[in-house]
């Protein structure tokens, strides 16, 4: 026989073989009826998540129709790289890793950055300049020659046996590493894991079929504690077929979210007359801090 605390007599409900007391003019509820409420409050979160993620990738699907099948080949970086045709370089600092460098660094000393498509960008000599390591990977040997040339750095060269083909150039002075090879055929078995990652027009610049492909290769190069800074732009995939192409908050969510926790940190408004130029009517940047979810 059930004992039962009644808390008022306006009705009973029966719940498997637990009976508990629900008052429904006062809601008052037993310690068992709000288990059993959370119960299926959880239970309808759930499902109502699961149908919101295929409804999600279908959105996303639907966002990245204008794009999807644009393809860049990697002669056609090089090109551009020969013909100077490097808009997408800055020749200072990106604003976004010097706002952001503490919360990248996070108290941590002689980090190991790692650039993606790193081309020649000055940030790397910036980081080295602080005592940090950095490795990055770019397709075209002029942008490596360049990096060193321009940045008065003497430099060696020499054949990376695991990839045919493939040379590492690598700084005398500072501790600054440079693999000409395609991206993908780079892993942490030729040069291990890193402490952080700044990817700015790396993600934005490869083909967009490969997304999946290339978070694959982005965590697998994540250390423990690594820290990746992500920017990405938003803009009407409809005006501009890229590249940089079009990355909504939705795919990086999608992307990252099972292995990683994702911070936006910024979100602003980059329009300017080169982007008007494209004849792109909004531009706004966003800019990520990733981590790994601890197991």
């Amino acid at each position: 026989m059930h004992h039962m605390h009644s808390l008022c007599s306006c009705c009973t409900c029966v719940y498997g073989e637990e009976r508990v007391k629900v008052c429904i003019k006062c809601s008052h509820r037993t310690p068992a009826t709000v288990f059993f409420f959370l119960s299926s409050l959880l239970c309808m979160c759930l499902c109502s998540f699961l149908s919101s993620c295929s409804w999600c990738q279908a959105n996303i699907t639907s966002m990245l129709a204008p794009q999807a099948d644009r393809v860049m080949a990697l002669e056609e970086w090089e090109e551009r790289w020969h013909e100077g045709r490097i808009g997408f370089h800055q020749p200072q600092v990106h604003k976004m890793l010097e706002n952001n460098i503490d919360k990248v660094l996070a108290g941590r000393t002689g980090v190991r950055f790692f650039f993606p498509l790193c081309g020649k960008a000055v940030d790397m000599k910036w980081l080295a300049d602080m005592g940090h390591s950095v490795v990055g990977v770019e397709i075209s040997e002029k942008a490596i020659k360049e990096f060193f040339e321009e940045n008065n750095l003497t430099y060696s060269a020499e054949p990376v046996p695991a990839i045919p083909g493939a040379k590492v150039y690598k700084s005398s002075e500072k501790n600054i590493s440079l693999y000409q090879c395609d991206l993908y055929n780079f892993s942490s078995s030729i040069d291990g894991q890193f402490g952080a990652i700044w990817d700015r027009g790396s993600l934005v610049a490869i083909n967009p079929r490969d997304r999946e492909k290339y978070t694959s290769l982005i965590i697998s190069l994540m250390a423990k504690d690594c820290r990746y800074l992500l920017d990405t732009l938003l803009y009407n995939p409809e005006l501009y077929k890229g590249p940089p192409f079009f990355v909504p908050d939705e795919q990086v969510h999608s992307l990252f979210g099972n292995s990683c926790d994702i911070e936006l940190l910024h979100s602003v408004d980059a329009l300017t007359d080169r982007q008007r130029n494209w004849g792109l009517d909004y531009l706004t940047e966003n800019v990520y801090l990733i981590t790994l979810k601890s197991s």
